[in-house]
């Protein structure tokens, strides 16, 4: 049986640039989506090709903020993607603006099938779901677990997609097991349940899917949350997945990372409102190229 640290999900080739369509909102003001997703994985040298799932003027952290439905653009906007011949070597997923973009993320599968498929399914955390998601959003969004080549819940979103009860953190590794095989029957290939805090110390990153040992990565839990730090794991895991790093270090560097950018982030001036500041810990992933 194959284990994590055997498991490359992308070859990249040498002096290769892959690209990489990063479905996700846009926010003005505050560290999140494509204003993560685009300068991390930029600096572990993929062409970061966006697509906007919706606007926002600040992250939702904030009392107040702007947010403008991109839906109806995303037909035409991908349409003129096929006149130029765009390719693409991995499809990004996250926050979804609508129901409806799950059919546009799907079409994406249809017309690049050799793309990776990242999955990061943005929906809630602490057993709730983000204010903006309705029931019919987290339904339509159960359709991205079959085929995805990686799947990156954290439990709230795990237990949202499974309907297995939410039961809090501190959960053992029996409970573990049973929503990732879950997921993992739902038609997903590798499934990461991510940032897992039973209150020791620990963050726990469990790596679950078929035909490969589970593994288990652990981390240092700061005693603070930030906002942005879910989308900063998955997108530093995926840019070192893109440099051709295995699936058990590209989870060790992610989490690595994000420790260093949570450490670095009090520093900053209203920080609990804007969100992880990772932009003086980019570094590490420039570090992935060498």
């Amino acid at each position: 049986m194959t284990t994590t640290r055997d498991l490359v999900l992308y070859k990249r080739p040498a002096g290769y640039i892959p690209r990489v369509a990063a479905v996700h909102d846009l926010c003005g003001y505050g560290t999140c989506s494509l204003g993560v997703a685009i300068p991390v994985l930029s600096a572990g040298g993929c062409d970061v090709c966006t697509v906007p799932t919706s606007l926002f003027s600040a992250t939702t952290y904030f009392p107040h903020f702007y947010v403008h439905d991109t839906t109806p653009i995303l037909p035409d906007y991908l349409d003129a993607w096929q006149q130029v011949d765009v390719a693409l070597d991995a499809i990004y997923s996250g926050f979804l603006g609508s129901a409806d973009q799950v059919a546009i993320i799907q079409r994406l599968y249809d017309e690049y099938p050799t793309a990776l498929r990242c999955v990061d399914p943005v929906m809630g955390d602490a057993g709730k779901k983000y204010p903006t998601y309705t029931d019919e959003m987290c339904e339509a969004t159960k359709g991205l677990v079959s085929g995805a080549d990686l799947l990156l819940p954290n439990l709230t979103e795990a237990s949202i997609l499974t309907g297995i009860g939410y039961v809090g953190q501190d959960v053992s590794p029996e409970y573990v097991r049973t929503i990732a095989d879950a997921l993992l029957e739902m038609g997903a290939r590798t499934v990461v349940l991510k940032g897992i805090a039973r209150g020791d110390g620990l963050i726990r990153n469990y790596v679950i899917g078929r035909d490969i040992e589970g593994d288990e990565v652990t981390g240092e839990e700061l005693p603070f949350l930030l906002g942005g730090t879910g989308d900063l794991y998955a997108s530093g895991l995926l840019a070192a997945v893109m440099t051709g790093r295995s699936l058990h270090e590209a989870v060790e560097f992610a989490g690595r990372f994000v420790l260093h950018a949570m450490r670095v982030t009090p520093q900053q001036p209203g920080y609990k409102y804007r969100g992880v500041c990772f932009q003086s810990a980019l570094g590490d992933v420039t570090d992935l190229l060498r």
